[in-house]
């Protein structure tokens, strides 16, 4: 067969962070059809940090790209789920093995520690509509449809309080932190080529509409603010944004207004507390890194060695993956562990300091695959969480020089672990819909990491790194799916690569191939090779002598439609095509006694489950 040549789009559309007009664009000619929503949001808010509530005013403009017309809309009550009796109350109560952050903390909390949030007064285009909160959902009915290519302003009050600490959100967590504000408001659901994404929260992922925001949050005066956007009135608030005005500034009734704007983004997120340190940091490409940590002797130094260290990954991801799109990135201490969003992460920071990396360079690594490619995590949460694993792990090994031939090691340990526990769902399954939350995280975070890092495998590891740039610069703010990753995969490397897809993330099927027996037929040497489990794969087979030399072959996957590229010392034999369980290795001008031993992938970047049966070794 035919080496085939390897193809590169070059029509990379690109929508600039700074925009904020609402155009929805063509991606490229073979998917002229492509559209997605607009928001822009407008808020005004207040918060009492005494009653940890807060009240606010929303002006949404939503624009439908979509072909079709929509008589309703939805908005995310993300609050709503801390409250006893809540789907994710009940979800984790009942769950076999429950998220030990949450267990039955949500069924314990007092009416005033509890979480909600809720809508009044709103209006389309000045006029009232009907509204029905539905726990975490509101449902809107439209007073005048909107059709394609209309906007529609929706306003609308809103009231909420500030759960207690438990999952993501909340006041004072284990670490002090006043304030965790995430998923804090009203926020549109998204209307996509599937339709309306209206899941409710139960302690899962989330998946919202690109857009600008305007946001300005009062707060006490001394409580210094970081988050999603970028900061319109640093000389006035002072907190370490403006060097000549760095304490806490003054506002009326011991208040300060602070003003966010945020564009091309589909989330907004922030943490106050009175004690932060506020650092920045001059990152690469002219990027400012904000870090927001506790006035803690325990832990300053760590986060101080912590600066440069994020410098080198923002470096390092936008060599690998593509540039970073804002000029502002902000790590805050708060939240419950590690979790992106917009332009910002929370993270706990009362950690070793390779704890403190790790945890940074995976929520960081988010931002180029959710919050700037921004995957249906609910759906396809594998794409996310997997994609950030094999990135992120790729960077640590880098920048602290860790020296691991495979980065991703642990993550293949995961995955096969998981594979043979009886317990794994396809990873289609909804992220709300896995049976154990083990699972869940093995399957999104091990199995999508093994699913990129043995794409290198199959492809070859240059042409699966020019894979993940091409698709960043394809897709970066839009939404795309498995199957759009799958189509960018194919036009880079020329393959066929539908069965790859279909086998990893559809089913359960597993690899596993054996060394079945080495025989003398006719004069030729031949090795049997067998298909154990249900999933196909070329073959790298290492054939080590009795002196230490090394002869390498490939046998090609007939379904593939091509042949990655080998070396010269490499041996291409005849495609494998999967209905056949067994396959004959030839050895030309090998004598049998001097084989020492024969292993299937020696490098161990296929993730075959029984690695026992991949080696022959002559016995001595």
């Amino acid at each position: 067969m035919k080496k085939i040549a390897l193809l590169f789009t070059a029509a990379i559309l690109l929508v600039s962070c700074n925009s904020s007009k609402n155009v929805v664009a063509t991606q490229n000619a073979s998917s002229s059809n492509y559209w997605q929503q607009h928001v822009n949001y407008d808020m005004d808010v207040d918060m009492d940090v005494d009653r940890y509530q807060y009240t606010g005013k929303q002006t949404l403009v939503y624009t439908n790209n979509s072909p079709e017309t929509l008589d309703r809309v939805y908005y995310h009550l993300f609050f709503n789920a801390f409250q006893p009796g809540s789907e994710m109350d009940v979800r984790s109560r009942t769950i076999a093995d429950p998220d030990r952050r949450v267990g039955s903390r949500i069924a314990g909390l007092e009416p005033n520690e509890i979480g909600y949030l809720h809508v009044s007064n709103m209006t389309q285009d000045g006029k009232s509509v009907v509204t029905n909160e539905e726990g975490t959902i509101l449902v809107v009915k439209l007073n005048k449809a909107l059709a394609p290519g209309e906007s529609t302003t929706l306003e609308l009050d809103f009231n909420g309080q500030v759960p207690k600490q438990i999952r993501r959100s909340g006041r004072n967590n284990s670490e002090g932190v006043a304030l965790s504000m995430t998923q804090w408001f009203p926020k549109m659901a998204e209307f996509d080529k599937y339709g309306w994404n209206t899941s409710p929260y139960i302690a899962r992922e989330f998946h919202g509409v690109w857009g600008d925001f305007d946001v300005k949050l009062t707060i006490d005066r001394e409580y210094t603010v970081g988050g999603t956007g970028y900061l319109q009135n640093p000389k006035e608030i002072g907190h370490g944004y403006d060097k000549a005005n760095s304490g806490p500034a003054k506002g009326e009734d011991g208040k300060l207004t602070w003003h966010f704007k945020a564009p091309q983004v589909h989330d907004f997120a922030w943490g106050a507390d009175k004690d932060f340190i506020h650092d920045i940091y001059k990152g690469a490409n002219g990027v400012d890194l904000h870090f927001f940590y506790k006035d803690n002797d325990a832990i300053k130094k760590n986060w101080k060695e912590l600066q440069p260290v994020t410098n080198e990954f923002l470096k390092f991801f936008n060599k690998n993956v593509g540039e970073y799109p804002y000029k502002q990135y902000s790590v805050i201490q708060g939240g419950d562990g590690g979790m992106e969003y917009a332009m910002c992460t929370l993270i706990t920071g009362e950690r070793s300091f390779g704890s403190l990396a790790g945890v940074t360079a995976h929520e960081f690594a988010h931002t180029w695959f959710n919050h700037v490619l921004a995957t249906n995590e609910s759906k396809d949460e594998w794409m996310d969480e997997g994609f950030t694993t094999y990135i992120s792990n790729l960077a640590m090994n880098e920048v602290f020089k860790q020296g691991n031939d495979n980065p991703n090691g642990r993550s293949y340990q995961g995955y096969i672990g998981l594979a043979k526990s009886g317990k794994e769902q396809p990873q289609t399954t909804h992220a709300d819909r896995y049976e154990y939350n083990g699972a869940y995280g093995t399957s999104a975070y091990s199995k999508g990491a093994v699913f990129m890092a043995q794409l290198g495998y199959v492809v070859g590891e240059e042409v699966r790194d020019d894979i993940i740039k091409e698709y960043y610069n394809t897709w970066k703010f839009k939404h795309p799916d498995p199957n759009d990753f799958k189509r960018v995969a194919e036009r880079v490397s020329g393959f066929d690569l539908e069965w790859y897809l279909r086998d990893w993330t559809m089913t359960t099927n597993t690899i596993d191939y054996s060394i079945e027996d080495m025989s003398n037929v006719d004069g030729k040497n031949i090795i049997s090779l067998k298909r154990i489990g249900l999933m196909p794969m070329p073959l790298d087979v290492e054939v080590t002598m009795n002196d230490g030399s090394t002869k390498m072959y490939y046998i090609p996957l007939e379904e593939m439609r091509g042949e990655k590229a080998v070396g010269s010392s490499v041996t291409t034999l005849d495609d494998w095509a999967w209905a056949y369980p067994t396959y004959e290795l030839v050895l030309d001008g090998i004598n049998m006694e001097n084989i020492k031993s024969v292993t299937i992938d020696p490098n161990e970047m296929m993730a075959d489950i029984n690695k026992e049966n991949n080696t022959w070794q002559l016995e001595e």
